[in-house]
């Protein structure tokens, strides 16, 4: 088996809701690559609902979720940002973020009721989100002389890469993106033949 080189996430914003005793549980769910987008949408949430008691939410961010977080925003420690998260990891969705926004019915549902709550608010907007699967892929630049070039793209033709830019002169420039399980083979490939130089993007 060669590396996972696919990541499932969300391809649009969906939103979803969970009532219990008066309070209403709205989920929102987006697509984001950055932290910084994590935030901007948080401030916009609040401004849209700014009589809510909370703005909860869980993002993973990076190709295998290696960069998450979650945030109680008020409530009780860990019964509301972990369900979300927890329903994130059980879905295996990464580069997404999910936030819910809690408007208080006036009862108080405990610390069970709360999980319950925000954990079904998340699984009602997964279950409404269109899941998509991407590809990870590496990018890379090759430098080689003119003459070299047919050497090259037979290998690049056999391996199915994809050229993200090219400059054909006398010294030859390609940006290439290799799927994560073809990076070993095609870089041994390339390495192979003399003159060509192989850099990281």
């Amino acid at each position: 088996m060669g590396k996972k080189d696919t990541f499932d996430t969300i391809a649009i914003k969906a939103e979803g809701l969970f009532k219990d005793k008066g309070s209403k549980f709205l989920a929102y769910a987006f697509p984001v690559t950055s932290e910084d987008e994590v935030k901007e949408i948080l401030q916009s949430l609040k401004k849209e609902h700014h009589s809510a008691r909370h703005h909860c939410y869980a993002y993973r961010l990076g190709n295998i979720g290696e960069n998450y977080r979650s945030n109680d925003d008020g409530e009780p420690s860990g019964t509301a940002g972990k369900p979300i998260l927890g329903q994130l990891l059980s879905n295996d969705l990464t580069n997404i973020a999910v936030f819910v926004v809690r408007y208080f019915g006036g009862t108080l549902l405990g610390v069970s009721g709360l999980i319950n709550a925000y954990k079904n608010a998340t699984i009602d907007v997964l279950q409404s989100a269109e899941i998509v699967s991407r590809i990870i892929e590496n990018r890379y630049r090759l430098e080689f002389e003119y003459p070299l070039q047919n050497s090259v793209m037979r290998i690049i033709k056999d391996e199915e890469l994809t050229i993200a830019k090219s400059t054909f002169e006398m010294n030859c420039i390609l940006e290439i993106t290799v799927r994560l399980s073809k990076v070993e083979s095609t870089i041994n490939k390339l390495s192979k033949i003399e003159g060509v130089a192989i850099s990281d993007l």
